[in-house]
């Protein structure tokens, strides 16, 4: 019988672990988006927020493994609710400009954290994601001014996906990914 006593875990380690279930909250949220585009006949909207998803699970196994390197345990969670009803594009598109805002917030509080608890590996771990989240809003920001201009012309927004590849890069900085990244 192992006697020996875990030690609490800092609030570091506490909101990261909460910020792996919102990365793959986000991820499902996105997944649930990518299919409403898709069944709505929208290619290219469907594929970046299939993309969006999938980028939203690295970064999730992006903590993992950071976690899993760092000798802190880490557990999967469950995910809440992902929105599935939608009527009109503008609607997702906001709802995932918020969602990138939100992170963006968590992010923030993550990195204040470990400056706060005078953990410099931990702060230099989150300078990635706080880079990644003003991307994230940024392009979110402009799909939606697109849609917006487009007043309903969704093929003005699917051209603009298409010829502008919003998303498409691959950023070699990134922390390492649990399993691989997708």
């Amino acid at each position: 019988m192992n006697t020996t006593k875990k030690q609490p875990r800092s609030k570091f380690y506490e909101l990261l672990q909460a910020q792996i279930h919102n990365e793959f909250h986000a991820s499902q949220q996105y997944l649930a988006l990518a299919v409403w585009f898709d069944n709505e006949d929208l290619p290219q909207l469907a594929k970046h927020f299939y993309r969006q998803s999938l980028e939203e699970r690295n970064h999730a196994l992006a903590m993992v493994q950071y976690m899993g390197d760092t000798d802190h345990p880490v557990e999967i969670p469950g995910i809440s609710e992902v929105r599935n009803d939608f009527s009109e594009v503008r609607e997702l598109v906001a709802l995932a400009l918020e969602q990138e805002k939100e992170v963006s917030a968590q992010i923030t509080e993550l990195a204040r954290t470990a400056r706060d608890e005078g953990d410099l590996i931990a702060e230099q771990f989150t300078q990635w994601f706080l880079k990644e989240q003003v991307e994230e809003v940024s392009q979110m920001s402009t799909l939606l001014t697109v849609v917006d201009r487009a007043n309903g012309d969704l093929a003005q927004v699917e051209q603009f996906l298409y010829r502008e590849g919003v998303g498409e890069e691959n950023d070699p900085t990134m922390p390492p990914v649990a399993g691989g990244a997708l």
